[in-house]
């Protein structure tokens, strides 16, 4: 359900919470069915607990569950999964939550048991690394840990993750079951696909080890697949060797179809070695009316001509790339980025370019959150929407969307994305959506509201969604958000047919992730 509560503080939020536990009341049949499991300890039902279940990151959506599983192993995952599966007299739904970063409910379970998988931590299983003949270096990683862990931990042995989100502090297990991408995607594609092997808890409450070898179709539709058939509890995770440093560009554009050329010349470039090749490319939509977003990146000597220059064109768009280096490269880095930006149609003498250490370049969308929650700018309504654009489309997008919805509407506040993608760096098995295109646009409109205005931005994200559809855009959505059989079969189109087949296989009841309300209509 989406409601605009306006929820002046977290105490009045805990008090809501407790006025409606009171009136189910604590006592509920479910809870203390449960409490016959030797899994009864992790179980809570307080207020606090109940209220942080209740709410995501989107602060759009509520749904409130009747218990919150607190794991401390594995094994109570799987305790609670079977006792639900086998369970006739109670029937109720299970939500795996990680840092609950989901927009629009996802990760709720509504009068079910939401299980927060960040409570096993460290404590089970963090990030080892190893090296093998076949696979060089790889990392068994724990579905619960966070990103940011992983590459701390992968650093002491000069090794790193190859393929990344922009924000490091989301759970492995949260990402794989969505995709996982960012500015690395283009050349060594989402996370998804940097998988060898994972460990899954599926919807009968047994354990299975799955890979491309070993119980594939498992395996194929866990990635990507909205946590509708297993809970991962362990990935290995693809590696590579670690660089110390980042040459971080931005380049100016007013001319939106030399800004794609570029972007697209800049991903298919990899020279004759991948030494000339980028690391990371993506796009970014500059108005005036977002700039606290994207000015801060520029010295305070530049902000004035660049305000200048975006007041003149009304809207601009950025080219952000790195170049990676380290030790064995440094004599050669500036040389080759050279090589590669040379010819771009940007804005003359509008290339910014910074040195930052690998980590900082990695971890920087962390910075921003910090000065958010400074401000208290970050526990605030998102009402974002993720879309893939295929390239034949993205010119009628820019027209349509950019300058005719956004740029006239004057209500965009926060960061909108823009960056293309090859298919070829896909795997079609798994069970993640894209344009039926060699070459397809992320582009994300990351909005804050108020919580009384997150409707105007809702509505706006509507009115883009029909402007592709009425346009013949066949965009899909990324980190998709329907309600009904319908959109869902037209979501994933030609794969419909197998991911029905894999839900009736792995989670035969329909037990896992309601929120995502694929099978679970509420």
């Amino acid at each position: 359900m989406v409601q605009n509560h306006p929820m002046a503080s977290r105490c009045m939020m805990i008090l809501l919470l407790s006025i409606v536990c009171q009136s189910k009341p604590l006592t509920n049949s479910l809870y203390h069915k449960l409490l016959s499991l030797p899994i009864a300890d992790n179980l809570h039902v307080d207020p606090e607990s109940i209220c942080a279940a209740s709410v995501d990151f989107g602060l759009i959506v509520r749904e409130i569950p009747a218990v919150v599983l607190r794991p401390s192993r594995p094994e109570d995952i799987a305790t609670l999964v079977a006792f639900a599966y086998n369970e006739s007299t109670i029937p109720f739904t299970i939500s795996a939550r990680g840092r609950g970063h989901s927009i629009l409910g996802q990760a709720m379970a509504h009068d079910g048991v939401v299980m927060d998988m960040t409570s096993l931590g460290h404590k089970w299983r963090g990030a080892t690394v190893f090296w093998s003949w076949s696979l060089g270096h790889y990392a068994d990683v724990g579905g619960q840990q966070l990103w940011i862990d992983v590459l701390e931990e992968t650093l002491k042995h000069g090794v790193a993750p190859v393929s990344w989100t922009d924000y490091l502090y989301l759970t492995v297990g949260g990402t794989l079951s969505n995709v996982g991408i960012s500015g690395q995607t283009f050349r060594y594609g989402p996370q998804i696909r940097n998988v060898y092997e994972m460990d899954v808890i599926t919807g009968t409450g047994d354990f299975s080890t799955c890979s491309p070898q070993k119980n594939p179709e498992l395996f194929y539709s866990v990635l990507g697949g909205l946590g509708q058939f297993g809970i991962i509890t362990r990935a290995r995770i693809a590696l590579g060797q670690a660089p110390k440093r980042a040459k971080w560009v931005r380049m100016l554009y007013s001319d939106f179809s030399a800004f794609t050329m570029d972007q697209e010349r800049l991903i298919s470039h990899h020279g004759r070695d991948q030494d000339e090749a980028l690391d990371y490319v993506e796009g970014l939509l500059l108005m005036r009316r977002n700039s606290d977003g994207w000015i801060s990146f520029f010295s305070l000597s530049d902000h004035q001509r660049l305000m200048s220059l975006v007041t003149e064109h009304e809207l601009l768009y950025c080219i952000e790339v790195a170049k990676y280096y380290d030790g064995r490269t440094e004599s050669t880095v500036d040389k080759d980025l050279e090589k590669i930006l040379k010819n771009l149609s940007h804005v003359p003498e509008f290339v910014f370019e910074k040195d930052v250490a690998y980590v900082d370049f990695l971890n920087r969308v962390r910075v921003e959150e910090l000065g958010l929650r400074g401000r208290g700018l970050w526990k605030v309504p998102h009402p974002w929407l993720h879309l893939f654009v295929p390239k034949s489309g993205i010119a009628d997008f820019n027209l349509g969307v950019f300058k005719n919805i956004v740029l006239k509407k004057n209500i965009t506040t926060g960061t909108v994305l823009i960056f293309p993608m090859h298919k070829n760096k896909w795997d079609d098995r798994m069970s993640a959506v894209i344009p039926d295109e060699d070459v397809f646009y992320a582009v994300a409109f990351l909005q804050s509201s108020g919580f009384r205005d997150w409707q105007e931005f809702d509505l706006q994200n509507k009115e883009v969604l029909r402007f592709c559809e009425h346009n013949g855009i066949k965009a899909k959505q990324y980190l998709p958000n329907y309600s009904t059989e319908r959109e869902w079969m037209q979501h994933f189109g030609p794969k419909w047919r197998a991911f029905q087949e894999s839900k009736a296989r792995f989670d035969p009841k329909m037990l896992l992730s309601p929120g995502q309300r694929i099978f679970n209509h509420n």
